[in-house]
Protein backbone atom coordinates (compact mmCIF):
# COMPACT_ATOMS: atom_id res chain seq x y z
CA UNK A 1 0.00 0.00 0.00
CA UNK A 2 1.30 3.46 -0.88
CA UNK A 3 2.12 5.98 1.85
CA UNK A 4 -0.78 8.21 0.73
CA UNK A 5 -3.26 5.30 0.96
CA UNK A 6 -1.96 4.35 4.41
CA UNK A 7 -2.44 7.87 5.72
CA UNK A 8 -5.88 8.19 4.12
CA UNK A 9 -7.02 4.98 5.85
CA UNK A 10 -5.76 6.29 9.18
CA UNK A 11 -7.40 9.70 8.74
CA UNK A 12 -10.73 8.12 7.74
CA UNK A 13 -10.71 5.81 10.76
CA UNK A 14 -9.86 8.66 13.12
CA UNK A 15 -12.28 11.28 11.73
CA UNK A 16 -15.21 9.14 10.56
CA UNK A 17 -17.83 11.67 11.71
CA UNK A 18 -16.32 14.60 9.75
CA UNK A 19 -17.27 14.11 6.05
CA UNK A 20 -16.20 17.58 4.87
CA UNK A 21 -12.75 17.18 6.42
CA UNK A 22 -12.35 13.70 4.93
CA UNK A 23 -13.43 15.00 1.52
CA UNK A 24 -10.79 17.74 1.64
CA UNK A 25 -8.00 15.41 2.83
CA UNK A 26 -8.81 12.79 0.20
CA UNK A 27 -8.96 15.34 -2.61
CA UNK A 28 -5.63 16.90 -1.58
CA UNK A 29 -3.68 13.71 -0.86
CA UNK A 30 -4.86 11.90 -3.99
CA UNK A 31 -3.70 14.80 -6.15
CA UNK A 32 -0.38 14.97 -4.25
CA UNK A 33 0.48 11.35 -5.07
CA UNK A 34 3.05 12.17 -7.81
CA UNK A 35 4.91 14.57 -5.50
CA UNK A 36 4.69 12.21 -2.50
CA UNK A 37 5.82 9.15 -4.47
CA UNK A 38 8.89 11.04 -5.69
CA UNK A 39 9.99 11.39 -2.02
CA UNK A 40 8.02 8.55 -0.41
CA UNK A 41 10.75 7.05 1.76
CA UNK A 42 11.77 10.39 3.23
CA UNK A 43 8.22 11.60 3.85
CA UNK A 44 7.17 8.29 5.44
CA UNK A 45 10.17 8.29 7.80
CA UNK A 46 9.38 11.86 8.85
CA UNK A 47 5.62 11.05 9.14
CA UNK A 48 5.10 14.20 7.11
CA UNK A 49 1.52 13.47 6.01
CA UNK A 50 0.44 12.37 9.48
CA UNK A 51 1.74 15.67 10.84
CA UNK A 52 0.15 17.63 7.99
CA UNK A 53 -3.34 16.12 8.46
CA UNK A 54 -3.37 16.49 12.26
CA UNK A 55 -4.00 20.06 13.48
CA UNK A 56 -1.43 21.62 15.80
CA UNK A 57 -4.30 22.27 18.20
CA UNK A 58 -8.08 22.59 18.33
CA UNK A 59 -10.21 24.74 20.64
CA UNK A 60 -13.92 24.25 21.28
CA UNK A 61 -15.59 26.54 23.78
CA UNK A 62 -18.89 27.77 25.20
CA UNK A 63 -20.13 31.22 24.12
CA UNK A 64 -22.91 32.49 26.45
CA UNK A 65 -24.64 35.79 25.68
CA UNK A 66 -27.89 37.61 26.49
CA UNK A 67 -30.51 38.36 23.81
CA UNK A 68 -32.78 41.44 23.65
CA UNK A 69 -35.46 39.66 25.71
CA UNK A 70 -33.03 39.09 28.57
CA UNK A 71 -32.78 35.39 27.75
CA UNK A 72 -29.35 33.79 28.01
CA UNK A 73 -28.30 31.99 24.80
CA UNK A 74 -25.42 29.53 24.43
CA UNK A 75 -23.42 28.85 21.26
CA UNK A 76 -20.30 26.79 20.57
CA UNK A 77 -17.11 28.48 19.37
CA UNK A 78 -14.21 26.85 17.51
CA UNK A 79 -10.64 27.62 16.47
CA UNK A 80 -8.39 25.14 14.67
CA UNK A 81 -4.72 26.12 14.46
CA UNK A 82 -3.68 23.70 11.74
CA UNK A 83 -0.13 24.44 10.58
CA UNK A 84 2.28 27.33 11.16
CA UNK A 85 5.34 26.04 9.30
CA UNK A 86 5.51 29.13 7.07
CA UNK A 87 3.94 31.80 9.28
CA UNK A 88 1.31 32.67 11.91
CA UNK A 89 -2.00 30.82 11.62
CA UNK A 90 -4.33 32.71 9.28
CA UNK A 91 -7.94 31.99 8.42
CA UNK A 92 -11.45 33.34 8.83
CA UNK A 93 -14.15 33.05 11.47
CA UNK A 94 -17.38 31.56 10.10
CA UNK A 95 -20.62 32.40 11.92
CA UNK A 96 -23.33 30.06 10.66
CA UNK A 97 -25.65 27.42 12.18
CA UNK A 98 -23.93 24.70 10.10
CA UNK A 99 -20.54 25.25 11.76
CA UNK A 100 -19.08 22.18 13.47
CA UNK A 101 -15.63 20.68 14.08
CA UNK A 102 -15.52 18.84 10.73
CA UNK A 103 -16.31 21.94 8.67
CA UNK A 104 -13.77 24.07 10.55
CA UNK A 105 -11.12 21.35 10.11
CA UNK A 106 -11.85 21.09 6.38
CA UNK A 107 -11.54 24.85 5.98
CA UNK A 108 -8.38 25.02 8.08
CA UNK A 109 -6.72 22.19 6.15
CA UNK A 110 -7.51 23.86 2.82
CA UNK A 111 -6.18 27.14 4.22
CA UNK A 112 -2.67 25.66 4.69
CA UNK A 113 -2.23 25.24 0.93
CA UNK A 114 -4.16 28.34 -0.11
CA UNK A 115 -2.03 30.53 2.16
CA UNK A 116 1.15 28.88 0.89
CA UNK A 117 0.12 29.62 -2.71
CA UNK A 118 -0.05 33.37 -2.03
CA UNK A 119 3.73 33.39 -1.56
CA UNK A 120 3.23 35.28 1.71
CA UNK A 121 4.37 34.09 5.19
CA UNK A 122 1.06 32.83 6.61
CA UNK A 123 0.08 29.43 8.01
CA UNK A 124 -3.32 27.71 8.01
CA UNK A 125 -6.12 28.05 10.54
CA UNK A 126 -9.90 28.52 10.76
CA UNK A 127 -12.58 29.18 13.34
CA UNK A 128 -16.13 30.28 14.00
CA UNK A 129 -19.31 29.42 15.85
CA UNK A 130 -22.78 27.97 15.25
CA UNK A 131 -24.24 31.45 15.78
CA UNK A 132 -26.42 33.04 13.09
CA UNK A 133 -26.11 36.85 12.87
CA UNK A 134 -29.14 36.99 10.53
CA UNK A 135 -32.15 38.51 12.21
CA UNK A 136 -30.18 39.59 15.28
CA UNK A 137 -30.00 43.19 16.47
CA UNK A 138 -26.68 45.02 16.52
CA UNK A 139 -26.70 44.76 20.33
CA UNK A 140 -27.22 40.99 20.19
CA UNK A 141 -24.40 40.60 17.65
CA UNK A 142 -22.16 42.72 19.87
CA UNK A 143 -23.02 40.62 22.93
CA UNK A 144 -22.17 37.43 21.09
CA UNK A 145 -18.93 38.80 19.58
CA UNK A 146 -17.69 40.10 22.93
CA UNK A 147 -18.33 36.76 24.63
CA UNK A 148 -16.76 34.88 21.72
CA UNK A 149 -13.60 37.02 21.77
CA UNK A 150 -13.29 36.82 25.56
CA UNK A 151 -12.42 33.14 25.11
CA UNK A 152 -10.81 33.20 21.64
CA UNK A 153 -8.53 36.07 22.70
CA UNK A 154 -6.54 33.67 24.92
CA UNK A 155 -5.20 31.82 21.89
CA UNK A 156 -4.51 34.45 19.21
CA UNK A 157 -2.10 37.34 18.56
CA UNK A 158 -0.52 39.28 15.71
CA UNK A 159 2.48 36.91 15.59
CA UNK A 160 0.56 33.79 16.65
CA UNK A 161 -2.83 33.52 14.95
CA UNK A 162 -4.61 36.27 13.00
CA UNK A 163 -8.29 35.50 12.31
CA UNK A 164 -10.38 37.28 9.66
CA UNK A 165 -13.94 37.45 8.39
CA UNK A 166 -15.85 34.69 6.61
CA UNK A 167 -19.50 33.77 6.08
CA UNK A 168 -21.51 35.70 8.69
CA UNK A 169 -18.50 37.69 9.87
CA UNK A 170 -18.34 41.08 8.19
CA UNK A 171 -17.08 44.53 9.17
CA UNK A 172 -19.61 44.85 12.01
CA UNK A 173 -18.61 41.57 13.66
CA UNK A 174 -14.86 42.17 13.19
CA UNK A 175 -15.25 45.61 14.78
CA UNK A 176 -16.95 44.24 17.89
CA UNK A 177 -14.39 41.43 18.19
CA UNK A 178 -11.44 43.80 17.78
CA UNK A 179 -12.84 46.19 20.39
CA UNK A 180 -13.20 43.36 22.91
CA UNK A 181 -9.71 41.99 22.21
CA UNK A 182 -8.21 45.45 22.70
CA UNK A 183 -10.07 45.87 25.98
CA UNK A 184 -9.16 42.50 27.53
CA UNK A 185 -5.54 42.50 26.31
CA UNK A 186 -4.78 46.18 26.73
CA UNK A 187 -2.83 46.24 23.45
CA UNK A 188 -3.52 47.71 20.03
CA UNK A 189 -2.26 45.18 17.50
CA UNK A 190 -3.18 43.77 14.10
CA UNK A 191 -4.77 40.67 15.60
CA UNK A 192 -7.69 40.59 13.16
CA UNK A 193 -7.90 41.41 9.46
CA UNK A 194 -10.90 42.78 7.64
CA UNK A 195 -10.92 45.71 10.05
CA UNK A 196 -12.53 49.08 9.30
CA UNK A 197 -10.36 51.64 7.53
CA UNK A 198 -10.40 53.95 10.56
CA UNK A 199 -8.67 51.39 12.80
CA UNK A 200 -6.07 49.58 10.72
CA UNK A 201 -8.03 47.99 7.89
CA UNK A 202 -6.81 47.77 4.31
CA UNK A 203 -8.29 49.36 1.25
CA UNK A 204 -9.44 46.75 -1.32
CA UNK A 205 -9.95 44.08 1.38
CA UNK A 206 -13.72 44.06 0.84
CA UNK A 207 -13.29 43.54 -2.89
CA UNK A 208 -10.28 41.22 -2.65
CA UNK A 209 -11.71 37.69 -2.93
CA UNK A 210 -14.08 38.57 -5.78
CA UNK A 211 -11.51 40.69 -7.62
CA UNK A 212 -8.80 38.06 -7.12
CA UNK A 213 -11.11 35.39 -8.54
CA UNK A 214 -11.51 37.43 -11.72
CA UNK A 215 -7.78 38.22 -12.00
CA UNK A 216 -6.93 34.51 -12.03
CA UNK A 217 -9.86 33.71 -14.34
CA UNK A 218 -8.72 36.43 -16.75
CA UNK A 219 -5.16 35.03 -16.74
CA UNK A 220 -6.51 31.52 -17.37
CA UNK A 221 -8.54 32.73 -20.35
CA UNK A 222 -5.64 34.81 -21.69
CA UNK A 223 -3.26 31.84 -21.57
CA UNK A 224 -5.79 29.85 -23.60
CA UNK A 225 -6.11 32.56 -26.23
CA UNK A 226 -9.40 33.93 -24.89
CA UNK A 227 -10.51 37.16 -23.20
CA UNK A 228 -13.25 38.10 -20.73
CA UNK A 229 -14.75 40.58 -23.18
CA UNK A 230 -18.24 39.55 -24.27
CA UNK A 231 -18.34 36.36 -22.19
CA UNK A 232 -21.50 35.26 -20.36
CA UNK A 233 -20.80 34.43 -16.72
CA UNK A 234 -22.98 32.66 -14.15
CA UNK A 235 -22.23 33.28 -10.49
CA UNK A 236 -23.77 31.68 -7.39
CA UNK A 237 -24.08 33.48 -4.08
CA UNK A 238 -25.00 37.06 -3.28
CA UNK A 239 -22.52 37.82 -0.53
CA UNK A 240 -19.25 39.67 -0.55
CA UNK A 241 -17.40 37.36 -2.96
CA UNK A 242 -20.25 37.12 -5.46
CA UNK A 243 -20.93 40.87 -5.46
CA UNK A 244 -17.34 41.91 -6.17
CA UNK A 245 -16.73 39.07 -8.61
CA UNK A 246 -19.77 40.34 -10.51
CA UNK A 247 -18.49 43.91 -10.39
CA UNK A 248 -14.99 43.02 -11.63
CA UNK A 249 -16.28 40.65 -14.35
CA UNK A 250 -18.47 43.41 -15.72
CA UNK A 251 -15.56 45.87 -15.60
CA UNK A 252 -13.66 43.36 -17.75
CA UNK A 253 -16.45 43.39 -20.35
CA UNK A 254 -18.23 40.17 -19.39
CA UNK A 255 -21.95 39.89 -18.63
CA UNK A 256 -22.94 38.25 -15.33
CA UNK A 257 -26.52 36.98 -15.54
CA UNK A 258 -27.14 35.13 -12.23
CA UNK A 259 -26.79 35.32 -8.46
CA UNK A 260 -28.34 33.28 -5.66
CA UNK A 261 -28.97 33.01 -1.94
CA UNK A 262 -30.10 30.25 0.39
CA UNK A 263 -33.71 30.33 -0.81
CA UNK A 264 -33.53 31.00 -4.56
CA UNK A 265 -31.75 32.54 -7.51
CA UNK A 266 -31.99 35.38 -10.03
CA UNK A 267 -31.63 35.24 -13.80
CA UNK A 268 -31.14 38.73 -15.23
CA UNK A 269 -30.52 38.56 -18.99
CA UNK A 270 -29.49 42.23 -19.10
CA UNK A 271 -26.72 41.61 -16.59
CA UNK A 272 -26.83 41.78 -12.78
CA UNK A 273 -27.27 45.31 -11.43
CA UNK A 274 -24.47 45.42 -8.83
CA UNK A 275 -25.73 48.59 -7.14
CA UNK A 276 -29.18 47.07 -6.66
CA UNK A 277 -27.71 43.77 -5.44
CA UNK A 278 -25.61 45.67 -2.86
CA UNK A 279 -28.69 47.60 -1.73
CA UNK A 280 -30.71 44.40 -1.25
CA UNK A 281 -27.98 42.31 0.40
CA UNK A 282 -25.64 44.72 2.19
CA UNK A 283 -28.03 47.49 3.23
CA UNK A 284 -31.45 45.84 3.60
CA UNK A 285 -30.04 42.33 4.30
CA UNK A 286 -33.07 41.09 2.37
CA UNK A 287 -33.88 38.14 0.08
CA UNK A 288 -33.37 38.19 -3.68
CA UNK A 289 -37.12 38.47 -4.22
CA UNK A 290 -36.57 42.19 -3.55
CA UNK A 291 -34.03 42.34 -6.39
CA UNK A 292 -36.57 40.80 -8.78
CA UNK A 293 -39.30 43.13 -7.56
CA UNK A 294 -37.12 46.17 -8.34
CA UNK A 295 -35.87 44.88 -11.71
CA UNK A 296 -38.68 44.09 -14.18
CA UNK A 297 -36.50 42.09 -16.61
CA UNK A 298 -35.13 39.76 -13.89
CA UNK A 299 -36.60 36.35 -13.08
CA UNK A 300 -36.64 34.92 -9.56
CA UNK A 301 -36.66 31.14 -9.10
CA UNK A 302 -37.02 29.18 -5.86
CA UNK A 303 -34.35 26.62 -4.93
CA UNK A 304 -31.27 25.79 -7.01
CA UNK A 305 -30.73 26.35 -10.73
CA UNK A 306 -27.89 28.78 -11.46
CA UNK A 307 -25.85 26.09 -13.26
CA UNK A 308 -28.65 25.39 -15.74
CA UNK A 309 -28.11 28.77 -17.44
CA UNK A 310 -26.04 28.72 -20.65
CA UNK A 311 -22.67 30.38 -20.06
CA UNK A 312 -19.00 30.61 -21.02
CA UNK A 313 -17.69 30.82 -17.45
CA UNK A 314 -19.14 29.55 -14.15
CA UNK A 315 -17.98 30.97 -10.81
CA UNK A 316 -19.39 29.20 -7.71
CA UNK A 317 -19.17 31.78 -4.91
CA UNK A 318 -21.62 30.53 -2.27
CA UNK A 319 -20.67 27.54 -0.09
CA UNK A 320 -19.22 24.02 -0.04
CA UNK A 321 -20.68 21.25 -2.24
CA UNK A 322 -23.08 23.47 -4.18
CA UNK A 323 -22.05 22.33 -7.69
CA UNK A 324 -23.04 18.68 -8.08
CA UNK A 325 -22.42 16.08 -10.80
CA UNK A 326 -25.71 16.86 -12.58
CA UNK A 327 -24.79 20.55 -12.57
CA UNK A 328 -21.40 19.72 -14.09
CA UNK A 329 -23.13 17.72 -16.85
CA UNK A 330 -25.44 20.67 -17.53
CA UNK A 331 -22.50 23.11 -17.73
CA UNK A 332 -20.63 20.84 -20.17
CA UNK A 333 -23.76 20.36 -22.28
CA UNK A 334 -24.18 24.15 -22.43
CA UNK A 335 -20.61 24.69 -23.66
CA UNK A 336 -19.09 26.18 -20.50
CA UNK A 337 -15.34 26.74 -21.00
CA UNK A 338 -14.11 27.50 -17.47
CA UNK A 339 -15.13 26.95 -13.84
CA UNK A 340 -13.20 28.84 -11.14
CA UNK A 341 -14.16 28.52 -7.49
CA UNK A 342 -14.84 31.66 -5.47
CA UNK A 343 -16.07 29.64 -2.47
CA UNK A 344 -14.27 26.92 -0.49
CA UNK A 345 -14.76 23.46 -2.07
CA UNK A 346 -18.08 24.34 -3.78
CA UNK A 347 -17.67 21.60 -6.42
CA UNK A 348 -18.02 17.96 -5.38
CA UNK A 349 -15.17 15.59 -6.29
CA UNK A 350 -17.22 13.70 -8.93
CA UNK A 351 -18.36 17.00 -10.49
CA UNK A 352 -14.76 18.26 -10.56
CA UNK A 353 -13.58 15.09 -12.32
CA UNK A 354 -16.41 15.29 -14.85
CA UNK A 355 -15.56 18.90 -15.70
CA UNK A 356 -11.86 18.08 -16.11
CA UNK A 357 -12.53 14.97 -18.20
CA UNK A 358 -14.77 16.97 -20.51
CA UNK A 359 -12.25 19.70 -21.28
CA UNK A 360 -13.51 22.43 -18.94
CA UNK A 361 -10.65 24.55 -17.49
CA UNK A 362 -11.12 24.14 -13.75
CA UNK A 363 -9.33 26.10 -10.99
CA UNK A 364 -10.17 25.08 -7.41
CA UNK A 365 -10.82 27.42 -4.52
CA UNK A 366 -7.48 27.19 -2.79
CA UNK A 367 -5.97 28.96 -5.81
CA UNK A 368 -8.94 30.88 -7.23
CA UNK A 369 -10.24 32.43 -4.02
CA UNK A 370 -6.85 33.12 -2.42
CA UNK A 371 -7.24 36.86 -3.08
CA UNK A 372 -9.03 37.41 0.22
CA UNK A 373 -6.38 35.89 2.42
CA UNK A 374 -3.61 37.44 0.29
CA UNK A 375 -5.04 40.89 0.97
CA UNK A 376 -5.47 39.99 4.64
CA UNK A 377 -1.73 39.29 4.71
CA UNK A 378 -1.14 42.65 3.02
CA UNK A 379 -3.26 44.20 5.80
CA UNK A 380 -0.95 42.50 8.33
CA UNK A 381 2.04 44.04 6.56
CA UNK A 382 0.50 47.50 6.70
CA UNK A 383 -0.30 47.06 10.41
CA UNK A 384 3.29 46.01 11.12
CA UNK A 385 4.62 49.06 9.30
CA UNK A 386 1.97 51.38 10.83
CA UNK A 387 1.16 52.47 7.27
CA UNK A 388 -1.85 52.48 4.94
CA UNK A 389 -1.40 51.81 1.24
CA UNK A 390 -3.64 53.27 -1.45
CA UNK A 391 -6.39 51.20 -3.08
CA UNK A 392 -4.36 51.11 -6.28
CA UNK A 393 -1.26 49.82 -4.48
CA UNK A 394 -3.16 46.99 -2.77
CA UNK A 395 -5.14 46.11 -5.89
CA UNK A 396 -1.96 46.04 -7.99
CA UNK A 397 -0.23 43.70 -5.49
CA UNK A 398 -3.35 41.51 -5.40
CA UNK A 399 -3.50 41.23 -9.18
CA UNK A 400 0.17 40.24 -9.38
CA UNK A 401 -0.26 37.65 -6.62
CA UNK A 402 -3.19 36.04 -8.49
CA UNK A 403 -1.30 36.03 -11.81
CA UNK A 404 1.68 34.42 -10.03
CA UNK A 405 -0.60 31.79 -8.48
CA UNK A 406 -1.93 30.84 -11.91
CA UNK A 407 1.55 30.39 -13.35
CA UNK A 408 2.80 28.50 -10.27
CA UNK A 409 -0.05 25.98 -10.37
CA UNK A 410 0.26 25.68 -14.17
CA UNK A 411 4.01 25.01 -13.86
CA UNK A 412 3.55 22.46 -11.04
CA UNK A 413 1.00 20.52 -13.10
CA UNK A 414 3.34 20.50 -16.10
CA UNK A 415 6.31 19.32 -13.99
CA UNK A 416 4.39 16.19 -13.04
CA UNK A 417 3.05 15.50 -16.53
CA UNK A 418 -0.49 16.71 -15.78
CA UNK A 419 -0.73 19.87 -17.90
CA UNK A 420 -4.04 21.63 -17.41
CA UNK A 421 -4.80 19.87 -14.11
CA UNK A 422 -4.92 23.02 -12.00
CA UNK A 423 -6.32 21.21 -8.95
CA UNK A 424 -3.25 18.96 -8.80
CA UNK A 425 -1.01 21.91 -9.64
CA UNK A 426 -2.42 24.01 -6.78
CA UNK A 427 -2.12 21.25 -4.23
CA UNK A 428 1.46 20.39 -5.25
CA UNK A 429 2.63 24.02 -5.45
CA UNK A 430 1.11 24.77 -2.03
CA UNK A 431 2.37 21.51 -0.48
CA UNK A 432 6.00 21.77 -1.64
CA UNK A 433 6.66 25.00 0.24
CA UNK A 434 4.98 23.78 3.46
CA UNK A 435 6.73 20.37 3.31
CA UNK A 436 10.13 22.00 2.85
CA UNK A 437 9.54 24.27 5.86
CA UNK A 438 8.28 21.40 8.04
CA UNK A 439 11.31 19.23 7.22
CA UNK A 440 13.71 22.12 7.87
CA UNK A 441 12.21 22.80 11.33
CA UNK A 442 12.48 19.24 12.65
CA UNK A 443 9.90 17.11 14.45
CA UNK A 444 7.78 19.77 16.15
Amino acid sequence: MSYVDEVLERVKAKNASEPEFLQAVEEVLESLKPAIEANEEKYRKEALLERLTEPDRQFKFRVPWVDDNGQVQVNTGYRIQFNNAIGPYKGGLRLHPSVNTGIIKFLGFEQIFKNSLTGLPIGGGKGGADFDPKGKSDREVMAFCQSFMTELGKYIGSDVDVPAGDIGTGAREIGYMFGQYKKIKGTYEGVLTGKGLSYGGSLARTEATGYGLLYITEELMKCHGESMEGKTVVISGAGNVAIYATQKAQQMGAKVVTCSDSTGWIYDPEGIDVALLKEVKEVKRARLTEYAAARPGAEYHEGRGVWSVKCDIALPCATQNELLIDDAKQLVANGCKAVCEGANMPTTIDATKYLQENGVWFIGGKAANAGGVATSALEMSQNSERLSWTFEEVDSKLKQIMINIYHNIDDAAKRYGEEGNYVMGANIAGFEKVAEAMLAQGVV
